[in-house]
């Protein structure tokens, strides 16, 4: 094993609301069960759409919320306080001095459903009828500022907007902050909530998305022969992380440790992946967690379930690691996530080291034969692996990846 040559970072709380639960609990029992949290959409204005099928929370945020919070909050900001409540209550509300308290949640477009519900209210109603949280409430930093302004924190409130690629990378600006010095505890990750006519249709123009409208539960296939697309979801996944001395001193639970990130941009194209940047990304990653391509065990990958795009990630960590570690990808069950798509996966990962079990990925019916990774199928697995890789990647050639040790 590689020596580290930089230091570890905690992870000491987890929270999440996702297409298949409510909190962490829920989600990764899911997980583990092999359950879809993807559906049909029900409304009347998705009847016309080409594609009428998302990963859609199972309760409602306002009603967990309250009306009255959740009046003034975007889907988005909803969803990130409910997972940020979650993630600090389980790492037991560390005692952290404000100015040494940071928060990093990004997401990928932000409050798109206030933006377009209240254009409409515009047109139809008149200028006057217009919310006057509009602006907060469609303000990407809207996830980030809420939480800040619910915690108390006061040693920065960050935004990375890098597509899907965004959770994972702002786990990683986490690291960075906790390793500079500018905080010991950050809590980390991201939100999304943008099931609407507008971007379904968009995605669906641009045939990035599954049309198994007949077959919900299994449209999103990772890696599978059959394989058409990604499929929509919505929620939020946050990590609270934690300076290794600080937690150490206050005799927190530690659920794993982060051990590294890299970041990279392909610089080639819009929307199509490259491996090269991708391989990078991973590299980049195990360097700065000290760790060697052996060390690897287990990867959750991005895996969005779209043809070119596994293919494009089967060459990338076969590149970087070899054909060696367990893959799974949790997208066939959730749906993507977008912003919070790479910190479901890290929390999906550090419970997988942490628990001794890395969840099957499902509809994984027949594997597309250019794939030569060791995919786990059929059934969980078990075992005990000292390090995971997460893999996120997203439109724009953002290209995440983190490294997780066991605790």
């Amino acid at each position: 094993m590689g020596d580290g040559i930089r230091a570890r970072v905690s992870v000491t709380g987890l929270g999440a609301i996702t297409p298949l639960g409510a909190d962490v609990a829920t989600t990764w029992a899911g997980l583990l069960e092999g359950r879809s949290g993807i559906g049909l959409i029900e409304e009347d204005w998705a009847e016309d759409l080409p594609v009428r099928i998302a990963g859609r929370l199972p309760v409602d945020p306002a009603e967990v919320l309250g009306r009255v919070t959740a009046r003034r909050l975007d889907r988005c900001q909803q969803a990130a306080l409910i997972a940020a409540r979650e993630a600090w209550a389980d790492a037991g509300a560390p005692g952290v001095e404000p100015e040494r308290l940071a928060v990093v949640i990004g997401t990928g477009v932000g409050g798109v459903l206030t933006t377009l519900t209240q254009n409409e209210i515009l047109e139809r109603s008149g200028p006057r009828r217009i919310s006057p949280y509009t602006v907060p409430m469609l303000m990407p930093n809207g996830p980030a500022a809420v939480v800040s302004i619910e915690l108390g924190a006061r040693a920065g409130a960050h935004t990375p907007v890098s597509a899907c690629a965004t959770g994972a990378e702002a786990i990683g600006m986490g690291l960075d902050l906790i390793r500079l010095g500018r905080a010991d505890v950050v809590i980390a990750g991201g939100a999304e909530a943008c099931v609407h006519p507008l971007t379904l249709a968009g995605f669906a123009q641009a045939k990035a998305v599954s049309t198994r409208n007949d077959a919900p539960q299994e449209a999103s296939r990772p890696f599978d022969v059959g394989r058409d697309g990604f499929v929509l979801g919505e929620g939020a996944a946050l990590v609270v992380l934690e300076r290794e001395e600080f937690a150490a001193a206050r005799g927190a639970r530690v659920h794993a440790a982060l051990a590294g990130s890299g970041v990279t941009s392909d610089a080639h194209h819009i929307t199509a992946a490259d491996a090269a940047g991708q391989a990078r990304a991973i590299r980049l990653a195990l360097a700065d967690a000290g760790l060697d391509a052996l060390d690897v065990g287990l990867v959750n990958a991005h895996a969005t379930s779209t043809p070119t795009g596994d293919l494009t990630e089967n060459a990338s960590i076969a590149e970087a690691i070899g054909t060696h570690p367990a893959v799974t990808a949790i997208k066939s069950m959730t749906g993507h996530l977008c912003g919070a798509a790479g910190s479901l996966g890290a929390i999906a990962t550090v419970l997988a080291l942490r628990d001794g079990v890395i969840p099957a990925i499902r509809n994984l019916g027949e594997m597309d034969p250019e794939v030569k990774l060791d995919l786990v199928a059929g059934a969980p697995r078990s075992g005990r692996w000292s390090a995971g890789l997460v893999n996120s990647f997203g439109f724009g050639g953002h290209n995440a990846s983190l490294v997780f040790a066991g605790a």
